[in-house]
Order: C-alpha cells, then structure tokens, then sequence
C-alpha cells in the first residue's frame, strides 16, 4: 500500500505544474459552487461568476502568489457580501492561496496578506455572518493550518537547496583536491623520471667513450643500473600512492637524500659541491620534500641542457627563510623552455610555501642560476619524508 502511494506520488510530481495547478483550480471551484446550486437557480447567477474568481486564479499561483491570492480573496469576500459563504463548508479556493503564499511568498509579501486574510476572516465571520466571537476561532482554524503547512513546505524546500549547494561546493572541493593531488603526483614522477633518465642518458654515453677501459665502462654502467633502480624504488612508492598503500605513503627523500643526489651527478662527470650556511635546524617534512625536488630538477635542467662543467647547490640558513641556491657554468642553452613541466613544478612547490623563485643567468652573466627563498615556520617539526 505504501508503495503503491509512493509510485502515486511520484506519478504526480512527474507532473506539469500548470496542469497540476488547473486541476486545484477546478476542484476548487466544483466544490465552492456545489452546495449553492439551487441559490444560483432562484436568480443568484453571479455567484457562479463570483465563485470563479474565488478559484480559477490558482492557476497562476506559482508565479504569481501574491496577485493570486487577492484576486481569490476579492472573490472569497465577495461570497461573503452575497451571503453564499455560509453554505460553503470551507473557502477551499482562499486556504489553497494561503498555502501558496506561505510557501512562495517573501517575507513582506507573506505579511500582508496575512493581515488581509485576517481582516477579512474578522469581518466576514463576525459582521457578514454574523457570527459569535467562538466561531471565529473556528474559522481561522483551517488557515492557520493552511499556513504552517506552507511554512513547513517552504523550510523543506529550503533546506533541500541548502543540502544541494552544500553538496555542490563539496563536489567542486571534491574536484580540485583531485585536480591538485593529480598535478603533485604528475610533478613527483616528471622529477623522478626526468631526473633518472637524463643522468642515465648521460652515463650511457660516457660509457660508450670508455668501452676500451673494462674498469672505467664497468663502474659507469653501474651507476647506470644503481641508478635505474632507484628510479624504480620512488615510481613504485608515488603510484602506491594512487593505489592507497599506506606502506608509501612517504616515498619522498628530504634533506638527507641531497648527498646521494650529488654522488649520482658526481658519476655522470659532473663536478658538484653541496655546500650549507648557517646552522640547519629541523624543518616539516613537506618543506623538505620541496627543496629536495626544486635541487633535483635545477641540477636535471643542468645535466640535460646547459653543458655545464660544474654545478654548485648551496642551503643558505637564514633566521627566517631558507635560501636554496643551483648555480652551473654552462655555455649552452641556459634552460628548458619557460613553458616546460620542470620549470612550472619549481614554482608551483615554492609559491605553495609562500617563497620567491628566480630563474635566470648566473651572477656573472654566464651558466644559469635557480634562487628559491623559502619561509621557515616559527615552530619547525622534525625533518622527515615527503608526501608522495
């Protein structure tokens, strides 16, 4: 039974609105007119007229609530002054308005014409009727209901477009946290793989000039493999992010893993310093992260690009801000194009810290520079992993 009202009720929202509201229009009418039949017989024609005006404005009820309701409340009044409201049991055409602008109206609008419904229901009952003071309790009974059902309607309806702009605005926050994750796991993986194959491409070529020194090819080829392999190790723990392994949550090395950066750049013939100003202090994991991947892309351009016959990465401990510095001697193209994935990685990771990156030639007009000033928060957790 319950379904089959259910299936019922949703039959009818499937509904035109109009359609549904001509249908109350005319219901309204049949039964205003029903019972003072024989009075329109006996020369009271115009109450049909009357009992129309009373009714069939509730087609527009929808877009126009408030116009509706007076033309109804002219047509209800005028009833009343005929005398042909007392055989009506209730002004079905008047309570459906009073819904109506319950539930549609603006505050202002709702006002007032509770107030004109009042004053009418007052003088009809009391002074065209002629009434006792009880019976006017039992009148307004059906209007006030008619109201708080449309009140009722109203914060239903309100609350559902809450819950609906609620849900959307998770939806667009839904989408951009993806949008984010998936440019920070693109990054990470443009850093490992670009880093990795470039200082790979490197040794494989230095390993193709010393094929007549067994010892010298053997120890290229073997940072070539060392290499690929750690490659492998970090594209594993990023995609273990995607696929939600806790175990790589923290695949990302920090300030710890910028030796061993040095020591394979070293093996691709690079002579590199790694030199630190001032005192290190702990820093979060995700800063670390950071200056790890902006050095490893800085010296990725260098050893992909400039030509360059040293590099030197310097951490300059400021009290406030940490200054991370890539400096190479190359005589080639400086770096990859503006438009490239390295250089608009670096500065997303920086200005997501609230830093300041320069990108440019060198002091002295020769090799390229990467200058990064990053804020040090006032209270620093210790140094770990990053996020992948």
């Amino acid at each position: 039974m319950f379904d089959r009202f259910v299936a019922l009720r949703r039959r009818a929202e499937a509904l035109p609105p109009l359609a549904v509201d001509a249908v109350i229009a005319v219901l309204c009418y049949f039964t205003t007119v029903a019972l003072p039949v024989k009075a329109a017989r006996e020369g009271g024609w115009p109450l049909f007229l009357l009992a129309a005006l009373a009714s069939m404005p509730l087609v527009w009820r929808r877009r126009q609530a408030v116009i509706a309701a007076a033309f109804v409340g002219a047509g209800t009044l005028g009833l009343a002054v005929t005398g042909s409201l007392g055989n009506i049991p209730l002004p079905y055409g008047q309570l459906v308005a009073t819904y109506t602008v319950a539930s549609l109206a603006p505050p202002l609008w709702r006002l007032l014409v509770m107030a004109c419904t009042a004053f009418g229901t007052l003088a009809s009952v009391l002074f065209l009727l002629g009434q006792s003071p009880p019976a006017l309790g039992i009148a307004a009974l059906p209007f006030v209901v008619a109201y708080a059902l449309g009140v009722g309607v109203r914060a239903r309806r309100d609350r559902i477009g809450m819950l609906e702009e609620r849900t959307h605005r998770l939806a667009q926050a839904q989408e951009a946290t993806a949008v984010r994750e998936r440019e920070r796991i693109a990054r990470e993986i443009h850093d490992i793989v670009a880093h990795s194959v470039s200082l790979m491409v490197v040794q494989a070529e230095a390993g193709l000039v010393q094929a007549a020194d067994p010892d010298k090819a053997s120890g290229t080829f073997s940072t070539i493999s060392s290499t690929g392999r750690e490659a492998l190790t970090q594209l594993d723990r990023a995609l273990g992010v995607l696929r939600g392994d806790d175990r790589t949550r923290h695949p990302t090395p920090g300030l710890e893993g910028l030796p061993g950066l040095v020591s394979r750049v070293r093996g691709a013939g690079l002579d590199v310093d790694l030199i630190e100003a001032g005192g290190r202090r702990p820093i979060p994991a995700d800063l670390a992260a950071a200056v790890y991947r902006l050095v490893q892309e800085a010296v990725t351009n260098t050893v992909k690009h400039a030509h360059a016959r040293w590099l030197r990465i310097r951490l300059d401990w400021q009290p406030v801000a940490l200054r991370v510095e890539v400096t190479d001697d190359g005589s080639g193209p400086p770096a990859i194009p503006a438009a490239g994935r390295g250089l608009v990685g670096m500065r997303e990771r920086v200005h997501a810290f609230g830093g300041d990156l320069y990108t440019g030639p060198g002091d002295a007009g020769t090799g390229f520079q990467v200058t990064a000033t990053l804020p040090l928060p006032a209270t620093s957790t210790v140094e770990g992993p990053g996020d992948a």
